[in-house]
């Protein structure tokens, strides 16, 4: 049994209350273990981390994923590049999309109120956060779905595009399930052959500009962590070969990055207000290495929080700009998965907010400069089409600064 089966999932304790476990344990029993990344502000004895799940474990390769980071840019023919320079603005400007794949009019609404603001924005990446092809993934990397579901809804926003693996994606026979993470190698391979969708890997990195980065996107799959089933095939169970590469490479992506800020990309949230929950209690389970997604809560707090400025998710169909606090050392959690398909239009847990909306479809804008990263939120209304900023939100410190800075 891995030790980490033995902590309890707190995921969606208030902050209050997971500060208050913190201290009780600190005074009353054994520490809680930290990342030992939290920056000075964090009271490093509130931090709670599991134990690194199969750490005495060899870590081995898998010979059908190499983990890629983009330099030249991959893909079809055509490929269009990944912008090397900022735009008019000073600012490398990206479009952040979830939860999209549906091929119905919200998707399309979406995209094209996308569409106009890349133009004035000077867009010139775009990140889909997963749930790519409704309702179980692709049939084959040639499936007519990706042209349905991806290709002409975002006809006309012509940049690159960073893709994860939802759920859904990975689905098989139950849609949703997440059972089978064998069907995402499917949507690797398209990568091949489009111009748009960027994946070389299940798992990869990106570093804008990519001789001397500004920002980073750590793109991972959270899907054989947090599926609803358990994993039949060893190669991807939560403790098997493939997770535990991912989770090496990653904690060595992070720590080598030069970027000034850094951006975890994946489908499931480490904290999140919806009506799924957080990670380690996703949709009210607590026990069990797979559904409430206890394993990805550890790798989270054990391998990105306090390092990275951003964990970008979508998974619940909300817009939601969480705070930075102890509990996350510094890093901040965005979900934005409302790009098709919205939720009941109420929060269900109370994480602190700087802005959430639970009833609207939307998108959102991320923008980088050596100064700060903003985050523009954007409602859309499906029948006119057209996108209202509704939150701006800036940061202009990073979470965990390189030797070296950007001006």
């Amino acid at each position: 049994m891995c030790e980490d089966e033995l902590i309890p999932p707190q995921a969606d304790m208030t902050e209050r209350e997971w500060l208050r476990a913190g201290s009780e344990t600190t005074a009353g029993g054994p520490s809680m273990r930290t990342t030992g990344r939290v920056p000075q502000w964090v009271n490093r004895r509130t931090l709670l981390g599991g134990a690194m799940a199969g750490a005495a474990l060899t870590v081995l390769p898998s010979p059908a994923q190499s983990p890629a980071s983009a330099a030249p840019r991959l893909g079809g023919p055509g490929a269009f590049p990944f912008p090397e320079h900022p735009n008019s603005k000073g600012e490398f400007a990206v479009l952040v999309t979830g939860d999209a794949g549906t091929g119905d009019e919200a998707q399309y609404a979406v995209a094209a109120a996308a569409r106009d603001l890349c133009r004035t924005e000077g867009i010139g990446l775009a990140v889909g956060l997963g749930d790519n092809i409704y309702e179980n993934g692709p049939e084959s990397d040639d499936d007519s779905e990706f042209q349905d579901k991806f290709e002409k809804p975002n006809s006309g926003i012509d940049v690159p595009w960073l893709m994860v693996l939802g759920n859904h994606d990975c689905s098989g026979l139950i849609p949703g399930s997440g059972g089978d993470p064998s069907r995402g190698d499917r949507e690797v391979a398209y990568a091949a052959t489009s111009r748009r969708w960027y994946m070389p890997s299940r798992y990869y990195s990106v570093p804008l500009p990519a001789a001397d980065p500004l920002v980073e996107f750590f793109a991972i799959d959270t899907i054989p962590w947090s599926s609803y089933v358990a994993q039949l095939d060893p190669h991807y169970r939560w403790d098997g070969p493939y997770m535990r590469q991912q989770r090496s490479w990653l904690d060595g992506a992070l720590r080598a990055s030069r970027a000034r800020w850094k951006v975890v990309i994946g489908h499931h949230p480490y904290l999140n207000n919806g009506k799924h929950g957080s990670a380690g209690s996703y949709d009210g389970f607590e026990i069990g290495n797979y559904t409430s997604g206890v394993h990805l809560k550890d790798m989270y707090e054990n391998v990105v929080c306090g390092r990275a400025d951003l964990i970008l998710s979508g998974h619940d169909h909300t817009l939601q700009i969480l705070e930075p606090t102890a509990r996350t050392g510094g890093t901040r959690q965005v979900v934005c998965g409302a790009s098709a398909k919205t939720e009941d239009g109420k929060a269900h847990f109370g994480h602190p907010v700087a802005w959430q909306n639970f009833s609207d479809n939307g998108f959102m804008v991320l923008k980088v400069s050596g100064a700060r990263l903003t985050i523009d939120a954007y409602t859309v209304d499906v029948a006119t089409r057209k996108a209202t900023l509704a939150h701006r939100t800036h940061q202009t410190r990073p979470v965990a600064a390189p030797a070296r800075t950007h001006a």
